[in-house]
């Protein structure tokens, strides 16, 4: 069990170039618990793979349609999302590409805030709809999306191969129970 958190401590901001090696390094982290469910024995925190993470990181922090954030607290960077605005069959959708916890603040609260936030920015630039892919075998993000009103989406079967799952959300529906909106975050990062 997690220590109550402070939530006053926590932190929403647009990430910077200067987060970058510490999202890479959570995202690489976060990618390395979940896929041990599924593969045990298969080293996933490696040097290899963090630098593909801060690699693709940075990609999307340089893609003008790819707003990032990250949540921080006590001034560490404990989890980081970013989404890509309305492209694909479902216009005006918007794509969340990446949410992504630190497990060490798993349960704090931290994707629920990052979530909230990326919520009132879809929601403000008039985004009707919500799409995202998780892996099928990531049981815990799979929980965590549903207990936020994500759906399967009917017009998406499952990846042919299994491994991914597509989801959507109503962004003109009252937000599910439970899933209370933080303060937005300040684009300038004060």
């Amino acid at each position: 069990m997690h220590p109550a958190p402070d939530a006053a401590a926590l932190q929403v901001r647009a990430a910077t170039a200067a987060d970058l090696p510490a999202i890479a390094a959570l995202h690489t982290g976060a990618r390395a618990a979940y896929h041990r469910a599924r593969f045990p024995d298969t080293p996933f925190d490696v040097v290899a793979e963090r630098a593909r993470r801060h690699d693709a990181w940075l990609r999307d922090l340089d893609r003008g349609d790819t707003p990032a954030l990250c949540a921080a607290r006590h001034g560490t960077v404990v989890g980081a999302a970013s989404y890509r605005r309305g492209s694909g069959p479902h216009r005006p959708a918007v794509t969340l590409h990446q949410l992504h916890v630190d497990p060490g603040h798993w349960g704090t609260g931290v994707g629920r805030a990052l979530h909230g936030a990326c919520l009132r920015a879809w929601r403000t630039a008039g985004f009707s709809r919500a799409v995202l892919d998780v892996l099928w075998h990531n049981h815990r993000a799979r929980a965590f999306y549903t207990r936020l009103g994500w759906r399967p989406d009917p017009d998406r079967r499952p990846a042919p191969d299994a491994t991914h799952l597509t989801l959507w959300l109503d962004l003109a529906a009252p937000p599910a129970p439970g899933a209370p909106a933080p303060a937005a975050p300040d684009p300038a990062g004060r």
